[in-house]
C-alpha cells in the first residue's frame, strides 16, 4: 500500500504539471495512472483470494465428546455455534468448548427443554405447567439467553403449544416449537413463530403416536429431524413442509443438531439418582436407519 500511496502522489504532481503542455510529462502521467489502476486491481484480487480462502477454512473440528460435570436432571437438548456446545439439563444451562470442557453454567427454571442457536442467542423451549395433558394445562414459553455468557435476555409466550413446549428448531429466521402428546393421539403438531414470536400457524405431522410427543428438533440438510421417546426411541424425518419421509428406530431424543459439513451431533446421556451426564457423538444420515453413528476410525472422514 505504501507503493500505491507514493505512486498516487507522483501522479498528482504529474497532473498539475500537465498545464505546461509538456508532452513527455503527459505520457508519464498517463503511464503512472495505468500503473495505479493495475496495482489496485491486483490488490483487490489478492484481498478477494484471502476472503475466499478464509471462508473455506474449517472453523471447528467436531468429534465425540462428553460434557464435563454431573447435573441434577437429565439432558434435554444440545446445539452449537461452531465454537462451543450448549447443553440443557432441565434445570441447568451449560456451555462447554468443543472438547466438552465446562466454560459456564447457570441455573434455570424447571422445565427447560430442547434449545437452538440463532444469531448469537440461545432459544429454549420451556413449559412451566403440565405436559401431555389432554385438557391443555401447559404453560408454554421460549426463553432467550446470550450465547456468550448465558445471561437471560427475554422470554416469549408460546401458549399455542397446547400440550407443553419441549423442543425447538429454527429455519429461515422462523422458530418451530414442538412438545407433548397425550396417549392415543396419532399426529404431532409443530407451531411456527416469526422472529418476534408472533404466532403464524400450526403444522401437523402424520407421524403416528410417539411417546410424550416430540422432544428434540433440528432443521438440517433441507429436512426436519425430530427425536422422540419410546421403547425403542423414535426418529421422525420430514421435508421442509413437515411431510413425513421416514420413521426410524434411532435415539436422538436427548439432542440433535446439524453441522455445516452435513454431519450431525447426536446426544446421549446417563442418569443415576441426581447424577446426570451428557455426551454427543458424530452421526450421518442413513437411508435404512435415519441416522447412523460414525465409528471412531471414521470420525474425521466426510460422509
Amino acid at each position: 500500500m505504501r507503493f500505491l500511496k507514493n505512486l498516487f502522489l507522483v501522479t498528482v504532481v504529474g497532473i498539475l504539471g500537465c498545464e505546461s503542455r509538456d508532452e513527455a510529462r503527459r505520457k508519464q502521467v498517463a503511464n503512472n495512472l495505468k500503473q495505479v489502476e493495475l496495482a489496485l486491481k491486483a490488490y483487490q484480487a489478492a484481498q478477494a483470494d484471502l476472503r475466499s480462502t478464509a471462508a473455506t477454512l474449517p472453523t471447528a473440528e467436531f468429534h465425540n465428546v462428553t460434557c464435563e460435570g454431573t447435573y441434577p436432571h437429565h439432558l434435554q437438548g444440545v446445539c452449537t455455534d461452531k465454537e462451543a456446545i450448549y447443553w440443557c439439563f432441565t434445570t441447568t444451562l451449560v456451555k462447554t468448548d468443543l472438547e466438552g470442557k465446562l466454560l459456564k453454567q447457570v441455573p434455570v427454571a424447571n422445565h427447560h427443554g430442547d434449545l437452538c442457536f440463532h444469531d448469537g442467542k440461545l432459544y429454549v423451549a420451556v413449559n412451566l405447567g403440565k405436559f401431555n395433558d389432554p385438557q391443555g394445562n401447559a404453560d408454554s414459553w421460549v426463553y432467550v439467553y446470550n450465547a456468550g455468557d448465558l445471561s437471560f435476555v427475554a422470554k416469549h409466550e408460546t401458549q399455542e403449544v397446547f400440550h407443553g413446549a419441549g423442543g425447538i428448531g429454527v429455519c429461515a429466521g422462523h422458530f418451530f416449537v414442538v412438545g407433548g402428546l397425550p396417549d392415543g393421539v396419532e399426529e404431532n403438531d409443530v407451531y411456527e413463530y416469526d422472529d418476534k414470536f408472533q404466532f403464524i400457524q400450526k403444522r401437523v405431522i402424520k407421524s403416528g403416536h410417539t411417546q410424550l410427543g416430540i422432544q428434540t428438533a433440528a432443521f438440517a440438510n433441507d429436512r426436519w429431524w425430530f427425536g422422540c421417546y419410546g421403547t425403542p426411541q423414535i426418529l421422525l424425518v420430514t421435508d421442509a413442509d413437515f411431510k413425513l419421509l421416514g420413521r426410524y428406530e434411532y435415539d436422538c431424543s436427548l439432542g440433535i443438531v446439524g453441522l455445516p459439513d452435513g454431519r450431525f451431533l447426536s446426544a446421549t446421556g446417563h442418569s443415576e439418582k441426581d447424577l446426570c451426564t451428557g455426551s454427543v457423538r458424530l452421526a450421518v444420515a442413513d437411508e435404512k436407519t435415519g441416522l447412523r453413528i460414525i465409528e471412531r476410525s471414521q470420525a474425521k472422514k466426510q460422509p
